[in-house]
């Protein structure tokens, strides 16, 4: 196997290194103002891809971008210095929540999860995907499914219709049950070596979970991967004591680790020979673990690193400046495959056959309720230089006192002083309550937020121009976080039951069989098996009329998202 390290990562490393915690600056003129952007953006239309690339997601789970190739130096990175040195980076990604399961369901689906009814974290268990899940959540609120617009597919769905053999490993969690045609493998052995044919092209994803906010608390025993003496910057919205540092230094130890792992399956990759014909991208799936980051809807909460590199390291080091939001993940697999995205998504690709015209003006945010015991109705909107965010129940905290974080020493610290008066003013701030319940940050001079200009008058201008654009996107997207969770969820399953897909009606015409479901927008998903047989796990997607296998029988099952799966049926021909 080769060697994923190189000398080039070590002169790379000593470049990168150049300041401690400290995040790169934005990208682009000192003059470029919120009307104005000026992105730098690579020519993607100077690539030369395969006809169908594989596609290799890497996945951080609750990472800032808190790693050298964006200026911070406080561990070192050497797989992820060589993707940044290999491939492009890009300094304005942006998650539409601050949380995974609905960020999770904006990547899988191309659209908001206000859109589809995947914004409350969350609407179930992340077991939700089996066969028949528990009636209730832990706090007794009844488990439910988002239920995105008819004809909504997963982009695995959509990758496999294109021929993609399709993997997760293995984290799933999308605020629904995973579509019945989503993957042909998802479990923790899931991996594009257990295709069929080395000419498949695929799709895979591989999930790292030791950078998880959780990984802080429950690895505080375990030695650490950095040098414990190693001198570590707090932020200033949160205490500097011995057990913010503490958790700081896990946090960076975790991300040492989370590197090595990605340095395995890159080394495979290359061991493979599949490196110059896989596009690999790396990123987190939402901001940082630590408080005022995970689950917030400033940058902290929302902004992620990511690395894309392309078949012989095209664009190898450049930078790009523009916006983008999770909702444009989906497109842009789509299009680097040749396949045009549907219409109706929220996201636009920035790269491929399919790539948007123009980069976006903004990106958008919402965090309503989290775990049941926090009921919350923010949102937000960004354009290259300043943040607006609204509070729609400014009675309560942009904080919500969430159980699950409440387990980190640093979250029960910065409650602790709160308790005590010994936070400051830029501490407090979190906790603040009342007012209009705006604020108007200038993340080019202000990159944390902590000044908010919404009251300053000579910003005025740009806070009616952000506070339009986030009435225009609400509309537009039919947020339906602003409606009570009853109320959506009465929508969804009228007289309180899930609705159920139409099973599938087979028609034989000709030598072939045609598929067809009652339910619009339904995957139909099927297997050829011996007589009697049980179906296997992967169900392949119906996309044309099928050829009919003598001896064999037919079972198919129809899907669409939210809806309970349909039941079985079976065909075979007559002897």
């Amino acid at each position: 196997m080769k060697n994923w390290f190189s000398p080039a990562v070590i002169l790379l490393t000593a470049i990168l290194l150049t300041g401690c915690n400290e995040s790169a600056p934005q990208t682009g003129p000192e003059s470029a103002t919120w009307s104005e952007p000026v992105p730098e953006i690579p020519d993607y239309n100077s690539l030369e891809l395969p006809e169908k690339p594989n596609i290799l997601w890497l996945v951080a789970e609750d990472l800032s971008p808190y790693i050298a190739a964006y200026g911070d130096s406080t561990v070192h990175t050497p797989n992820l210095d060589r993707l940044a040195a290999e491939g492009v980076r890009y300094t304005r990604m942006f998650s539409p929540s601050g949380v995974c399961a609905p960020s999770r369901a904006a990547i899988a689906l191309g659209m908001y999860p206000t859109r589809t009814g995947a914004m409350h974290m969350r609407t179930g268990p992340w077991y939700s995907t089996q066969e028949n899940p528990p009636d209730t959540w832990y706090d007794g609120r009844k488990i439910y499914e988002a239920v995105p617009p008819a004809g909504t597919h997963m982009h695995s769905t959509l990758m496999r219709r294109a021929g993609y053999y399709a993997t997760n490993n293995a984290k799933q969690d999308y605020q629904f049950r995973t579509e019945l045609t989503a993957w042909d493998e998802s479990s923790r052995d899931a991996h594009w070596r257990n295709r069929p044919s080395p000419e498949q092209p695929f799709f895979a994803i591989f999930n790292f979970e030791v950078t998880h906010e959780s990984r802080i608390w429950m690895r505080a025993g375990d030695s650490l991967l950095i040098d414990p003496d190693r001198e570590i910057t707090v932020p200033p919205y949160l205490p500097d004591t011995d057990s913010v540092r503490t958790d700081l230094r896990r946090m960076y130890s975790n991300i040492v680790e989370m590197d090595r792992q990605v340095g395995i399956i890159l080394g495979q990759l290359e061991a493979d020979g599949l490196l110059e014909n896989t596009v690999v991208f790396w990123y987190g799936d939402h901001g940082g673990p630590l408080p005022r980051s995970k689950r917030s809807l400033y940058d902290t909460g929302l902004q992620v690193p990511l690395l894309v590199r392309f078949p012989g390291a095209q664009l190898a080091g450049q930078t790009d400046g523009q916006l983008l939001s999770f909702v444009d993940l989906k497109p842009t697999i789509l299009s680097l495959a040749g396949v045009e995205p549907p219409r109706d998504l929220d996201g636009r690709a920035w790269a491929g056959a399919y790539r948007a015209e123009k980069p976006r003006e903004y990106i958008h945010a919402a965090a309503d309720d989290f775990d049941g015991c926090c009921h919350g109705r923010l949102r937000a909107v960004r354009d290259y230089r300043f943040k607006y965010i609204r509070n729609f129940l400014p009675e309560q905290a942009y904080y919500q006192p969430v159980p699950y974080r409440e387990q980190m020493p640093a979250m029960r610290e910065l409650l602790r002083r709160k308790e005590q008066g010994t936070l400051d003013s830029v501490q407090l701030q979190w906790f603040a309550t009342g007012g209009a319940g705006e604020a108007l940050f200038d993340t080019q001079n202000d990159s944390l937020e902590l000044r908010n200009l919404a009251g300053n008058p000579q910003y005025a201008d740009v806070l009616e121009e952000l506070r339009e654009e986030l009435s225009r996107w609400m509309q537009a997207t039919h947020d339906l976080g602003m409606i009570d969770e009853p109320e959506y969820l009465e929508r969804i399953w009228p007289e309180g039951s899930q609705p159920v897909t139409q099973t599938p009606v087979v028609e034989a015409s000709s030598g072939q069989l045609i598929l067809e479901s009652e339910t619009p927008g339904a995957a139909i998903g099927y297997q050829w098996v011996g007589q009697g047989q049980l179906p296997a796990a992967a169900w392949t997607p119906y996309t044309d009329p099928i050829e009919i296998q003598t001896g064999q029988e037919l079972v198919a099952r129809a899907h669409r998202i939210g809806f309970l799966p349909s039941q079985e049926i079976r065909w075979q021909a007559a002897e």
